[in-house]
């Protein structure tokens, strides 16, 4: 019975997607979100550094010489480019994408992450939405100075909410995965996608292909 549910509401999404004009891009990215929302509730964190460096928040005092960092941590910034193709197919529709694969996390995430997944988003969409009211910068510009302002943000939220659920679920400390090297280094992978798409935005704009002033 629960099977044949989860499988309605499957083929119910993709049916959405396709209604809304959604094609592979859209299908990708319904399905990554999920996926990297799951990984940081169960994929373990890995020993990357030794040296002793403190790289815990402060207050948290030394580590033991280790750095424990998650290992789909640099490529979350994927979810930039994915996300940009997807607007490419289906315009703002791209938020009804997002709020489906947000409820898919639900399912296949625990709910803390879930719902710290869903501010991070709406964290990074506020700012682009203020950014694009308040000034007349052009649409790569803009995918900058947004990501600039709210990647730490939504960074920090999404790191304490899937900290707190690891907390939660296998008792780990809080700074096994939320930790000034895992914010870091996710934060520059949120930056490097961003760059790669504001480029492509930047080439597109200057070919004609795109509206500078577009929302």
């Amino acid at each position: 019975m629960h099977a044949g549910i989860v499988f309605a509401l499957i083929i119910a999404t993709g049916f959405l997607i396709w209604k809304l004009k959604g094609r592979a891009w859209a299908y990708l990215y319904v399905a990554v979100i999920p996926f990297l929302n799951w990984s940081f509730g169960n994929v373990p964190n890995l020993e990357f550094v030794g040296g002793g460096v403190d790289f815990l928040w402060p207050g948290q005092g030394k580590t033991d010489g280790s750095v424990l960092l998650h290992p789909l941590t640099l490529v979350t910034g994927c979810v930039f480019v994915l996300r940009d193709f997807v607007q490419r197919e289906m315009g703002h529709r791209v938020l009804i994408v997002m709020i489906a694969a947000i409820g898919w996390s639900f399912y296949y995430s625990w709910p803390v992450i879930a719902i710290a997944s869903g501010l991070a988003f709406a964290i990074s969409e506020f700012v682009d939405w203020l950014l694009f009211t308040f000034t007349k910068y052009r649409l790569s510009t803009r995918i900058l100075l947004s990501s600039a302002a709210a990647v730490p943000l939504d960074t920090t939220v999404f790191l304490y909410g899937a900290a707190l659920a690891r907390q939660m679920a296998f008792g780990e400390p809080l700074s096994d995965t939320f930790n000034l090297a895992n914010w870091i280094v996710f934060v520059i992978g949120k930056m490097i996608g961003a760059l790669v798409v504001s480029s492509m935005i930047r080439m597109r704009e200057k070919r004609g292909e795109v509206d500078p002033q577009a929302a």
